[in-house]
């Protein structure tokens, strides 16, 4: 059934891409030829009208294939998709990533309405730190942070994963307390000590690794993201807490550690020597708090939702780029049917409302991410057509349709290479 849900699931966000295309299209008096779920061989169709509506056997990918779309003879009939001016062409390429949008903006009014949204929330203050002593206390909302707006708990949780407190350098932050924002600039203090060199959720269950430092005794152990520690020195620890409460009762030192941890679900046990690490800390922590949205909030911050997901994704992007993110980190189809699969695992046995919320959550991060990927300006990709289409407005001709059909063939070529990457990778992760 996981693995069911998690087909359709990334199916109906498929499906909608491919209707946003269809249904402008339609409405610009384009012909489609095609209108299939599913890549590979049907399993069944129909023909209604000029158009054929097919299920394939492959339940991922689809297609809204647009007679006319990529003609190079120079023949131009009446409903064939280059005899349309560039606006009706712009609006009927972008609907696919748009629909994507307008479905995890839907969904994101569903999910705040049902569970609320999540602020960071001062959860524990060292009455000795600098945090302390500049004003800060328990139960402030960070509502800035260097320059970055905080309105979820997850916004401080990826700042922190992606550029962790490396320097002495004074950062600024602003909170909420009782519907007074106050502002302060905290200079972190530096300590040292035994660290075997990995990040993981906080409030989270179970607590599943979310990064390991270059170099650090737990990368040389073998361990890697997304394993999951059961115990340390042969204490349970079920979740982040436990796992926080075990290192402040008994802080590292340099003797060996035993961790017991999930890796593809076999449990495996190593000895750790923890290293001496430099740090810097404020003397807080922060917890995840969600707050109740009614009317017109459950829109506003269905936007900042949405929005979250578009810069993260946006961000993640970049940081792939630029190496910060290895591309093993990548997942595709498969990566993300075991994905889903593994946490509806997890929340089915706790109701129907933290099964849907999973699906939900799922549902809006890969819709955004679908809308955001099919408008990089990438040959093959809707991006990539776009950017044609513009560059045919601004010349007031079209660039050669052959060599923009050759153009789009490459890409396409490169992007199936990237998915068999992507393919073999995801496989590997699970095997």
């Amino acid at each position: 059934m996981k693995i069911i849900y998690a087909i359709l699931t990334i199916g109906l966000i498929v499906f909608i891409h491919e209707l946003g295309h269809f249904l402008i299209a339609k409405k610009n008096g384009i012909n489609i030829v095609e209108f299939s779920l599913g890549m590979g061989p049907r399993l069944f169709s129909f023909v209604r009208k000029e158009t054929r509506y097919s299920l394939k056997l492959l339940p991922v990918g689809g297609s809204c294939i647009m007679l006319g779309e990529d003609e190079t003879s120079g023949i131009v009939e009446e409903g064939f998709f280059i005899s349309k001016g560039v606006g009706p062409r712009f609006s009927t390429i972008f609907a696919g990533p748009f629909f994507n949008f307008i479905y995890a903006f839907v969904l994101s009014i569903i999910f705040i309405s049902i569970n609320g949204y999540d602020v960071p929330v001062i959860s524990t203050l060292n009455e000795n730190s600098v945090a302390y002593k500049a004003g800060i206390r328990e139960g402030d909302i960070i509502t800035e942070y260097n320059g970055n707006n905080i309105r979820f708990y997850r916004d401080m949780s990826f700042i922190h994963y992606i550029n962790p407190l490396i320097n002495t350098e004074f950062v600024s932050i602003s909170v909420n307390r009782e519907g007074e924002i106050l502002h302060y600039n905290l200079y972190p203090e530096k300590d040292t000590r035994y660290l075997i060199g990995f990040d993981y959720l906080q409030n989270s269950s179970p607590v599943k690794i979310t990064k390991i430092v270059k170099n650090s005794p737990l990368e040389k152990s073998g361990i890697a993201v997304g394993d999951i520690i059961t115990s340390i020195n042969n204490v349970k620890v079920e979740s982040a807490c436990d796992l926080t409460d075990y290192l402040n009762r008994t802080p590292l030192s340099d003797d060996y550690i035993t961790l017991t941890y999930s890796h593809k679900s076999k449990l495996k046990t190593v000895k750790i020597k923890p290293e001496i690490f430099e740090l810097y800390y404020y003397g807080f922590d922060y917890g995840a708090d969600f707050l109740q949205a009614k009317g017109i909030h459950i829109i506003k911050y269905s936007f900042y939702e949405i929005s979250y997901w578009i810069k993260t994704g946006l961000k993640s992007l970049s940081y792939l780029i630029s190496g910060k993110i290895g591309m093993n980190q990548m997942s595709g189809p498969v990566g993300l049917v075991n994905n889903i699969g593994q946490s509806v695992d997890k929340t089915s046995a706790l109701g129907t409302k933290a099964l849907l919320s999973t699906l939900i959550t799922w549902s809006i991060i890969i819709s955004a991410n679908l809308g955001i990927m099919n408008l990089l300006p990438l040959p093959a990709l809707d991006g990539g057509r776009l950017v044609f289409i513009i560059i045919e407005a601004l010349r007031g001709k079209p660039i050669n349709r052959e060599k923009e059909a050759y153009i789009h063939l490459i890409g396409f070529a490169m992007l199936m290479m990237l998915m068999i990457y992507v393919f073999v990778n995801d496989i590997k992760s699970i095997m």
